[in-house]
């Protein structure tokens, strides 16, 4: 009886051991297999977009005029709630000590309801004018870049020119790649070119 139940016993483990050895899978192999492949003569570089800011002459100068106009507005702004806030109190007071009928009052309140709906107005129109022109100007830069991005890649034998910055969506490239120094040369000298025209 003991051998039979020993041999039971060991069937059973015998069993249980070998169904869980067949569902247990060999982890699979997650490392991808990228296949490097030689692209022949191709010409590739890029430019880093933040240096353009830095250091293409026509960006900074529209982005300057762009900046003062809307440290322009900001003060115009600030100008017109202090005046509108300063009308408030001034008259708050002369209410308070009795300076003021009941009519006074109210065409008061209505000042004060035309100077707000004024303020909020110039806001309003002002600000979105200023920032269609910021845009509109952003729009001239990014046209002039791509033409002459285009022009400099031709006279270079560039196939592929890149910009690379923060938020883009190149990840890395190595540096050997990097022709933002004679890039921003390259439109800073044609932008003088364009405005010798103009003249």
């Amino acid at each position: 009886m003991k051998i039979v139940n020993s041999l039971i016993i060991t069937t059973v483990a015998v069993g249980l051991l070998t169904s869980c050895g067949k569902s247990e899978k060999a982890k699979e192999n997650t490392t991808p297999k990228v296949e490097a492949r030689s692209m022949g003569e191709l010409k590739i570089a890029y430019y880093d977009s933040d240096s353009l800011k830095k250091y293409f002459v026509y960006y900074k100068e529209q982005d300057s005029l762009v900046t003062k106009k809307q440290l322009t507005f900001q003060k115009e702004v600030e100008r017109r709630r202090k005046d509108f806030e300063g009308f408030i109190v001034r008259n708050e007071q002369k209410a308070q000590s009795g300076l003021l009928s009941q009519n006074e009052m109210m065409q008061i309140q209505q000042k004060m309801q035309q100077m707000e709906q004024d303020l909020m107005r110039y806001q309003q129109e002002q600000g979105s004018k200023l920032e269609e022109e910021t845009m509109k100007k952003l729009d001239e830069i990014s046209k002039k870049i791509i033409v002459l991005g285009e022009k400099f890649s031709k006279e270079n034998k560039i196939d592929v020119f890149f910009m690379h910055g923060n938020g883009g969506q190149i990840n890395y490239i190595n540096p050997s790649m990097n022709v933002t120094k004679e890039f921003v040369a390259y439109l800073n000298q044609n932008q003088a070119d364009i405005e010798k025209d103009l003249k």
